[in-house]
């Protein structure tokens, strides 16, 4: 049943990307501009535009382009970029990993620290401790919302950078002079620990402080609010009570309500995966972080097309399988979970 069900979900995935490649290629093809003439420049001579145009197959009918188009990024081919004269997939191989450890710090900051204060918020505890906690994330869950990350990150820089010079300014993962760890996953923190590179590390984690937080404060008020408001519906429930009444201990109780007020949080994580990639587009450009984001705003400026295709191409694939890994942890969580129609 379960095996079904992932099959199922996997199967989707397939037009799931067609219909994403389509809306991707429209959205290019239709913005204003001729790619081959700002490539080239305004005074380039006409043939030789016209020359880049065939090169490129925008002499060819649109579905013909989307047909080219398709056929080349099944092959990893994104095209290449005017403005680095590399190819797209050269320069996503380097900045992807880089994003793709600031979104991963932001997740586990805000499961490490979100879903414990929502568990330890909506119990029936009176300690001075709880009371506190309480009164201080009522007040953050409604700052967090207001706060642009863009804003948040610049006052931050403001603070611990210009006034207490505690922490490193904008000015990437690491210093400039802090040579880069051994390139394994392209994500320095990770290749720091594995080629035991202690000083890079420290420098790589004084220089992802600002920004993790700034985007595990900002995304993470709602997984607080999601898992405490499950957890204050499932401590008040009747089979929380009715454990209670049959003496189990008070931590197994805790579990069991966790447990069932879970599977809404999941979801919201997966969900808010994809926002922190949304939002890693300004925080990279605040923190002057060499990521996708940074990358994706240069090349807007620049009317670079190609990297602009392939980064909407990465963000909605990767907030596709956020939606979907999501679901299956969900469904293999919850056996009662059924394919929509499946019993029609």
């Amino acid at each position: 049943m379960n095996l079904k069900y992932i099959f199922y979900r996997l199967g989707s995935l397939l037009p799931m990307l067609l219909v994403i490649l389509l809306v991707t290629f429209s959205i290019v093809r239709f913005l204003p501009g001729d790619p081959a003439r700002l490539q080239l420049g305004p005074l380039a001579p006409e043939e030789g535009v016209q020359k880049l145009r065939e090169e490129m197959k925008l002499d060819k009918s649109l579905p013909e382009q989307f047909f080219e188009y398709v056929k080349h990024v099944s092959k990893g081919d994104f095209g290449r970029s005017w403005v680095t004269q590399n190819e797209v997939a050269k320069d996503l191989k380097k900045k992807l990993p880089v994003t793709f450890e600031l979104v991963l710090l932001g997740v586990l900051v805000m499961i490490i620290v979100f879903i414990p204060l929502g568990c330890i918020t909506a119990s029936r505890s009176d300690g001075f401790i709880t009371k506190s906690l309480k009164k201080a994330t009522s007040v953050y869950g409604l700052l967090a919302g207001s706060f642009p990350d863009f804003w948040l990150g610049l006052m931050l820089i403001y603070l611990f950078f210009t006034k207490l010079s505690i922490l490193p300014g904008p000015e990437g993962i690491l210093g400039i002079l802090t040579p880069p760890p051994q390139h394994i996953t392209g994500m320095y923190v990770l290749d720091s620990i594995l080629t035991g590179n202690w000083l890079t590390l420290k420098e790589a984690i004084l220089h992802l402080i600002l920004p993790v937080f700034t985007l595990a404060f900002v995304y993470g008020a709602i997984i607080y609010k999601y898992t405490w408001s499950g957890m204050t519906i499932a401590l008040r429930s009747q089979y929380t009570r009715y454990a209670e009444g049959l003496g189990l201990p008070k931590w197994k109780v805790l579990w069991y309500a966790f447990r069932n007020a879970l599977p809404p949080v999941v979801v919201m994580i997966a969900n808010q995966i994809s926002y922190l990639l949304g939002g890693a587009v300004l925080i990279e450009t605040v923190f002057n972080i060499d990521g996708i984001g940074q990358y994706a705003v240069q090349s807007i400026i620049s009317s670079d097309y190609s990297p602009i295709q392939a980064f909407v191409l990465i963000s909605a694939t990767f907030t596709m399988l956020s939606y979907l890994i999501g679901d299956i942890i969900n469904f293999v969580a919850d056996p009662r979970i059924r394919i929509r129609g499946r019993n029609d």
